[in-house]
């Protein structure tokens, strides 16, 4: 039973997984603060589509 113990303690299995929910949170963190700084020229950008969408 100890050493099954052992194993488990030393198994890495989840480190890729964690390390993958890290990477996708920091993503997350810098698309929300690039949307923040850009927001008028993102709103600028979507207006100039949407009026182009219209006159056709």
């Amino acid at each position: 039973m100890v050493a099954r113990v052992q194993v488990t303690l030393r198994s890495e299995a989840g480190q890729g997984t964690t390390e993958y929910a890290i990477l996708v949170g920091i993503l997350v963190v810098i698309a929300v603060i690039a949307i923040a700084l850009f927001r008028p020229k993102i709103q600028e950008l979507w207006t100039a589509i949407a009026d182009g969408i219209n006159a056709l």
